[in-house]
């Protein structure tokens, strides 16, 4: 079978050498044989054809016998990992160097040669280590410079496009020379390419351009910090935040530009990764807030979205400039958002990261505008000063928050003791609010020496109000914090529901959004977010609580809001009635449950959400094939069998074992046995899977075998 045909195609290659078509042919069948059976190229190798198809492509006359040679070599070789270690060699390295700078060599023979040096570089430290000391990698540096030569690329030109699939296969192969495994040294050579790499992101903005850049470079500077300082001081975080800022923009109109804006976001992500200090650079191009609008690309899936946010997280780690852009570009509530709609843990620990970095601003937007400063110039706070707005329409809109108040009040006395307590707080509120209205007339009326008085005024009621509003989370855990935020979906589902409820949450959510500007705007800095956490409705309090200190979680500081009006609102007997017509899987969170405890209480269920309806058909389904696979063959049970009855099958009717039908060792056979214990010792197990011994052979029986045959004393072994 297949060891013929390849005896025979090896013979054909040796007798053939004058027929440059024939042996072509030869190739190309060896290349097959070997793609559809894993053992073809070992085979080959142990039959001397790997090394005769290497030497006759470097001694051959004709280019199509060496580029089909060398497309042999490489397949066979990407096949077998033994196969790639006997031709990584310093001399086939040193004959694909020369095919690549010789100028008689045509585009398809160049290409053919990067291709064998891929593969045998591929997961390979030596073929690193050779590609290097050998000089190929200098040669490979130089097609990536020299191959294309125009920035303006037409592919549907044939020669253009050889050209381009040339320095395509140039881009890979310098990939895998320097990473997986990581190779600094490689690193440090091809880190000299990066300025020609920034010309042609800077003058090529096509797809076929920028994603085989961006993967070169990627690789080449993860994990190296030397590398990374090299490619930025030679401007390229700055170039790639230019072309990042032109895909998003572009990422409105066409969905292939937000796809290639999430290959750069990689690339910039893995140039700061290492050190979060670099990320001072982006802040001049306001990266940040581009990548919170490529989040929301719809296109994108949760793999895109988490690199999108774990490169937010290291821009704001240690970046003040990026933390007040992330606040300022709302990125809190979509961070919230992802963490409550989000299912993939991966993505939710990208969020709980960007809210971590978050802590750090929201610590200091609470300070006086003494105590804290921006490293920012005085033209910036201006031009932000002077687009808020002014104070009449804060005062009009403070008046439409009293008045949902009070409305909030007349619905809260129809309610029973758990309305009763947050009407008590809501009245409270409506004193702490109708004094900053006294405050902020008393100051419109006033001049302007009192703004440092007002500012420092107002900084000890906003700090005094937040340890009042610490107090009052005394009852809320962490437990219940969590359950909130797993249960999310469902929660605004019963939120929808309940009118009442509805107004409760609008006024609470324009209120906390008024009161935030109106901070601002006496602050004129950016104190006005720490604004967002202040006004918040508590939880009912219970008796003998004990008092908590204050809570320092960026998670906990950012979506507090939320937590607290859904803990008041499931307190509610309404809620207790809608929650009658859920579903049970989606609202048994943080039980114990198992596979047999979860599926009958999805059984049980009458009101089975989507995703869980369809959990329970799969498993009906299963079960069924499993009961009517039972009814058809008696012999399939859904119970493991005692060993007695195991033992049962394999004997007769009569209780006697049955026994192998005895096979004499042929003498071919026997050849094989002197053969594999003089190559291989008594290794029995690889002998027989070395030779083509008769089916049902074991290695028990090979040995044996051979013990009989070396005690014969004429016995000698061929």
């Amino acid at each position: 079978g297949m060891k013929t045909d390849l005896n025979l195609l090896l013979e054909c290659l040796k007798y053939q050498m004058d027929n440059a078509f024939s042996q072509k042919e030869a190739l190309v069948t060896i290349h097959s044989i070997c793609q559809q059976n894993s053992n073809a190229g070992l085979y080959f190798r142990e039959i001397g054809g790997l090394m005769f198809v290497k030497d006759l492509a470097k001694s051959s006359e004709h280019s199509m016998v060496k580029e089909a040679a060398l497309y042999t070599l490489g397949a066979v070789a990407e096949q077998n990992v033994y196969c790639q270690q006997t031709l990584c060699t310093s001399e086939l390295f040193e004959d694909l160097t020369w095919f690549l700078s010789n100028n008689d060599s045509n585009t398809n023979l160049k290409r053919m040669s990067v291709y064998v040096i891929l593969v045998l570089v591929s997961n390979n430290r030596t073929g690193q280590t050779l590609v290097r000391e050998t000089g190929c990698i200098s040669v490979l540096s130089q097609l990536f410079k020299t191959v294309l030569s125009k920035y303006e690329l037409n592919l549907s030109d044939e020669n253009v496009f050889q050209s381009y699939q040339l320095w395509s296969s140039v881009c890979s192969t310098l990939c895998v020379c320097v990473n997986n495994p990581q190779n600094d040294e490689n690193q440090m050579l091809c880190s000299s390419l990066f300025p020609h790499a920034n010309d042609w992101l800077i003058n090529c903005t096509k797809p076929e351009i920028i994603r085989p850049i961006c993967s070169f470079i990627g690789l080449t500077l993860a994990n190296n910090t030397y590398v990374q300082k090299y490619f930025i001081s030679v401007g390229g975080l700055d170039i790639l935040s230019q072309v990042l800022v032109q895909l998003e923009s572009d990422s409105h109109k066409t969905l292939s530009s937000a796809k290639l804006a999430v290959v750069v976001t990689k690339t910039v992500d893995a140039c700061i990764a290492d050190n979060p200090t670099f990320g001072v650079v982006l802040s001049k191009y306001h990266i940040v807030s581009k990548l919170l609008a490529l989040l929301l690309h719809e296109s994108l899936d949760s793999g895109e979205k988490f690199s999108i946010i774990l490169t937010v997280g290291h821009c704001t780690e240690d970046c003040e400039e990026n933390q007040y852009d992330l606040f300022k570009s709302n990125g809190l509530p979509l961070m919230i958002q992802v963490l409550t709609e989000s299912q993939d843990e991966e993505l939710n620990k990208a969020a709980t990261f960007v809210l971590h970095n978050c802590k750090k601003i929201t610590e200091k937007l609470s300070l006086s505008l003494g105590e804290y400063s921006f490293d920012e110039n005085e033209e910036q706070l201006k031009d932000i000063n002077m687009k808020e707005k002014n104070l009449e329409d804060y005062w009009k809109k403070a008046k439409e928050i009293l008045h949902r108040i009070e409305q909030l009040e007349r619905e809260g006395n129809e309610e029973r003791v758990q309305r009763e307590k947050y009407k008590d707080y809501v009245s409270s509120m409506n004193i702490n609010i109708q004094n900053t209205l006294k405050h902020l007339h008393a100051d419109s009326s006033g001049g302007g020496s009192k703004a440092e008085d007002r500012d420092k005024s107002q900084s000890r009621k906003l700090q005094s109000y937040k340890s009042h509003e610490v107090m009052s989370k005394a009852c809320t855990n962490d437990e219940q914090m969590k359950t909130l935020l797993k249960s999310a979906n469902p929660v605004n589902a019963c939120y929808r529901e309940s009118e009442q409820n509805k107004t409760l949450c609008k006024a609470s959510s324009s209120c906390n959004q008024n009161l935030r500007e109106e901070t601002t705007f006496e602050k004129k800095n950016f104190v006005s977010q720490s604004s967002d956490h202040i006004f918040k409705h508590p939880t009912p309090i219970g008796k003998n609580t004990k008092q908590q200190l204050p809570v320092t979680d960026p998670l906990t500081l950012c979506s507090d809001i939320i937590n607290k009006e859904v803990i008041g609102f499931l307190a509610t007997d309404n809620c207790s009635k809608i929650l009658k017509y859920r579903c049970s899987g989606c609202i048994a969170v943080g039980k114990s449950l198992n596979s047999r405890t979860f599926s009958k209480l999805l059984h049980s269920c009458p009101y089975q959400c989507d995703r869980h309806k369809v959990i329970v058909e799969a498993e009906d389904r299963y079960k069924n094939g499993l009961r009517k696979s039972l009814i058809c063959n008696k012999k399939i049970l859904l119970t493991p069998r005692r060993r007695g009855k195991l033992n049962n099958e394999s004997t007769t009717p009569g209780g006697i074992k049955k026994r192998r039908i005895r096979k004499n060792f042929t003498e071919e056979e026997v050849n094989y046995l002197f053969s594999g214990v003089k190559k291989m010792g008594n290794h029995w197990n690889l002998i027989l899977w070395s030779f083509p011994f008769q089916q049902g052979r074991k290695a028990v029986d090979l040995a044996h075998k051979y013990h009989k045959l070396t005690k014969r004393p004429k016995c000698v072994a061929p």
